[in-house]
């Protein structure tokens, strides 16, 4: 299992690979089978899906226990900052990356996404007024131009669409053909399932065509991060 836009290639990579852990891979693989699934999203939440149900021995990604690193809550003199910290499971994170650079790009898209200070968000260091600032995308409260209570409103309206706490919503995405498309389902907070249905289904046919899965941290990461990147 795995991720590539050539499919092919990546399967051959394996089966002609020198390296220990193709070989290990020749000599255990009896078939492989191929399942179109439409759209990247679901791919990723089948993959996951797979991954938790087979446990395979060498696909460890969603296997470990912890990401290195969370987004997180932090308050600046009134302010609401966004910051990367050294996960420590503390229950509270917004989102998990399992490296540093992940987790700085995702942090600098919100950041200008929202018109939020790089400054604030540990992202910049100065003691004067950020880079942003001078370009106009920062409106200053990283030298207390702008109020805490207008700046943490831009960042309430982040945390309310990304939060999954009573969060309810049918993702309607690309299907495997162009006579349908996909469904994903989160409920209250909590991953359903994901389905798929012909284009023109009713709207209240909809949830019917939702194959039940199970919700945990790696299926809300990959929901997570469509979300931010929508």
């Amino acid at each position: 299992m795995g991720k590539s836009i050539h499919i092919r290639k990546r399967v051959q990579q394996h089966f002609q690979g020198k390296d220990s852990k193709s070989r290990k891979i020749q000599r255990t693989v009896t078939r492989i089978a191929c399942e179109p699934m439409g759209s990247e999203l679901i791919a990723l939440l089948y993959e996951s899906d797979l991954i938790k149900r087979h446990q395979p021995l060498y696909n460890c990604a969603q296997r470990r226990t912890m990401d290195r690193f969370g987004l997180y809550i932090q308050h600046e003199n009134g302010y609401k900052a966004l910051r990367i910290v050294n996960n420590q499971e503390r229950g509270d994170e917004i989102i998990t990356f399992a490296g540093i650079t992940e987790a700085k790009n995702t942090l600098y898209r919100l950041t200008e996404k929202y018109n939020l200070c790089p400054k604030i968000n540990g992202l910049y260091k100065t003691r004067s007024a950020c880079f942003h600032y001078q370009i106009k995308s920062c409106y200053g409260a990283c030298i207390d131009q702008e109020t805490p209570e207008s700046y943490n409103q831009r960042v309430d309206t982040f945390l309310h669409a990304h939060r999954f706490e009573r969060f309810t919503k049918l993702f309607e995405v690309e299907g495997r053909s162009s006579a349908e498309k996909g469904l994903v389902y989160i409920e209250c907070g909590i991953y359903r399932g994901f389905g798929f249905c012909a284009r023109e289904t009713p709207g209240d046919q909809l949830i019917k065509h939702i194959r039940y899965r199970a919700d945990n941290k790696d299926v809300r990461r990959i929901l997570m991060r469509y979300l931010i990147s929508g």
